[in-house]
């Protein structure tokens, strides 16, 4: 999917609603356990409750490569259950040498060796441009590039100046070069609230990533605030909030009402914003 194509998904949903499909045993509704696979089932109404209301999907890959090669099956056939016009996401936040980061974007880009091909994959930038650039070789793909997270560790390291810059800053300015913003994208956590405005004097046109909003407490009118730009440039995440919202046999109603509200407060804002 192309950057004007995701736009144009925008527009037509008056959303930019992304849903991140962190589907795990223990927490989807126990009814489902009498399903032969019951995290794909889950995920299926989850996807058939939401799809008109969200512009991507994001599958954590942990919480499917801890159920082993039965964990990869229900990946792949989640993958595969994702509308083509839904823009796809796998959050594996990969990031290694060359020939491995290579191997890396085979397993997420390559359908025929795979049998998955996601529209974009989260990748670690703390081993440079050549732990990079192996996933951006595939056409028409996206790097989705951690820069400024939401964990409250981040500090630890991407808040940390260097030569005047923070760390965060030097992966936004030195990434830049390996990539355009048709085809790299930046992580930024909703927590992050007034830095996203040190963020858009950086990647200015980028599409970012936001994950917290819901859950873990980011308020979307402030990202907005800060982070909107002329064609949106967000895709705000809610997991739990939206696929946790229900424990009985209606939960993907309860899930598709929680989308709701979410996608007319975009809706919203989007036209505030003359985006639509």
């Amino acid at each position: 999917m192309t950057k004007q194509q995701l736009f144009e998904q925008i527009q037509k949903k008056r959303s930019f609603l992304c849903v991140g499909l962190d589907s795990s045993l223990d927490k989807i509704p126990q009814h489902l356990l009498k399903y032969e696979n019951p995290i794909l089932e889950f995920n299926k109404q989850i996807i058939d409750a939401t799809k008109d209301l969200c512009v991507a999907y994001k599958p954590n890959t942990a919480f499917y490569e801890c159920y082993g090669k039965k964990g990869w099956e229900t990946l792949i056939e989640t993958w595969k259950y994702i509308p083509q016009n839904i823009f796809s996401i796998a959050d594996a936040k990969r990031g290694d040498i060359g020939n491995t980061s290579a191997m890396y974007a085979e397993t997420f880009f390559n359908e025929k060796s795979s049998e998955m091909s996601f529209d974009s994959v989260t990748v670690a930038p703390y081993m440079g441009s050549d732990s990079i650039t192996p996933f951006l070789t595939f056409k028409d793909k996206w790097v989705i590039l951690l820069a400024l997270t939401s964990n409250s560790g981040h500090a630890d390291f991407q808040l940390q100046e260097i030569d005047g810059d923070k760390l965060f800053e030097k992966v936004l300015k030195t990434s830049q070069e390996w990539a355009t913003d048709e085809q790299m994208m930046y992580v930024v956590g909703a927590t992050r609230g007034a830095a996203f405005a040190d963020v858009r004097k950086l990647a200015p046109d980028h599409f970012l990533l936001v994950p917290g909003v819901g859950a873990q407490g980011g308020d979307l009118k402030e990202v907005c605030r800060y982070g909107l730009n002329a064609q949106c440039g967000l895709l705000i995440n809610s997991s739990r909030g939206i696929i946790y919202a229900g424990q009985e046999e209606d939960f993907a109603e309860k899930a598709r009402e929680e989308a709701l509200k979410l996608q007319k407060e975009m809706e919203q804002i989007l036209v505030e914003a003359n985006i639509v």
